[in-house]
């Protein structure tokens, strides 16, 4: 068996827009990736394009061997665009080999050691009743304040009332998360950490910028009761090496679409386990994302939970062919079909075309008009 073509596929979900990767072969066996990225799908589905020619005529099951040419024959390195789509085509890789040995992804990383997968879905206090009754044990919200304000201390004050307002929304069994998106200085996320030090959040994510981790490291020092995650906008076991060896976080969340895929993944979160820090991974994206995401988190032993777009339906289930892998009480359910356990309607992917996003929401000012993080 040998590969023959790499084609992306481009759809307008709801919120964005959804970036498929299909790997075909001389049989009748193909596979499906994903490696969405919102606002450069279309440059990422370029790099695909220019990607195929280094795997055309190789064996798709020798999935390593595949991504060690993807990632060191092109001379350049890493990135968030060559690097989702080397994940969107790991990942379409690990479906065909499924297919072609008949058996799940998780199978072929040593099997599953849990028996279904817990998600978390987001809102914020007033979608929280909504959330619970789909299921989920679990929510994740934004902060609830304008971090950009340089008054640190009506910051945390606001985002304590706001971490209040979740847990009453959700009651004392709702497992609670907040997002800071990385737009917060060490100074300021301190504040904001120790105004709800009594509460019981199952983690503070990106309390700082993302692009050097060791300004975590004053937070991370303080012993905050509350842990600390990060590391969605981290690429391969290198991008990790520092944040893992340091143990600035107690959770990590590597995206499968844009670290390197199931393959480097699956070894990001080896590492990170010699540290006792589990791993959540991020994903915001499409049904193809979420099913590679399913079988990695059922393989490792260090898996805490995952994120779930709950909100972009009809389109999650109408896209997948037979029965969609989705939410059942807040859990994903480990499919027994072979490879990803998914397949897409090709018709229904053209009859929604790529929509260019509204750059608007992603962009923030401070009170003088500069350029905030979004």
């Amino acid at each position: 068996m040998k590969i023959t073509a790499i084609r992306p596929y481009l759809m307008r979900a709801v919120e964005r827009n959804w970036l498929f990767v299909k790997v075909e072969t001389d049989t009748d066996l193909y596979g499906w990736g994903e490696a969405s990225l919102e606002m450069k799908e279309r440059t990422v589905a370029q790099a695909v394009l220019d990607l195929e020619p280094f795997l055309l005529g190789q064996d798709p099951t020798r999935i390593e061997h595949c991504w060690q040419m993807l990632y060191r024959h092109g001379f350049w390195r890493g990135g968030v665009v060559l690097l989702s789509a080397i994940s969107g085509i790991d990942q379409a890789l690990w479906d065909l080999t499924g297919k072609a040995y008949g058996v799940p992804v998780y199978k072929l990383l040593g099997g599953a050691v849990r028996d279904r997968v817990r998600l978390y879905a987001h809102g914020g206090p007033k979608d929280v009743p909504a959330i619970r009754a789909a299921g989920f044990t679990a929510v994740k919200s934004g902060p609830g304040v304008n971090t950009a304000s340089t008054r640190n201390l009506v910051v945390a004050e606001q985002f304590a009332a706001h971490v209040q307002a979740l847990r009453a929304a959700g009651g004392p069994d709702c497992e609670i998360m907040i997002d800071n998106h990385g737009t917060s200085m060490p100074q300021q996320a301190i504040r904001m950490l120790a105004a709800v030090e009594d509460q019981d959040l199952l983690f503070f994510e990106e309390p700082c910028p993302p692009d050097n981790v060791d300004v975590i490291e004053p937070v991370a020092r303080c012993g905050f009761r509350n842990p600390l995650a990060t590391g969605e906008r981290l690429f391969t076991r290198w991008g990790f090496r520092t944040l893992i060896e340091k143990q600035l976080v107690s959770v990590i969340q590597p995206d499968l679409c844009h670290a390197g895929g199931i393959s480097e993944v699956r070894r990001i979160a080896s590492a990170a386990d010699t540290y006792n820090i589990r791993v959540a991974p991020h994903n915001p994206y499409g049904p193809v994302s979420t099913a590679a995401c399913l079988h990695l988190c059922a393989a490792i032993p260090n898996f805490l939970i995952l994120e779930y777009v709950w909100t972009n339906e009809p389109w999650r289930s109408r896209i997948q062919k037979g029965d969609p892998i989705r939410n059942e009480n807040g859990y994903l359910p480990l499919p027994d079909r072979p490879g990803l356990g998914i397949d897409l309607d090709e018709d229904l992917i053209g009859s929604r075309p790529f929509e260019a996003q509204d750059v608007s929401a992603y962009q923030r000012f401070d009170a003088d008009g500069a350029v905030a993080d979004a």
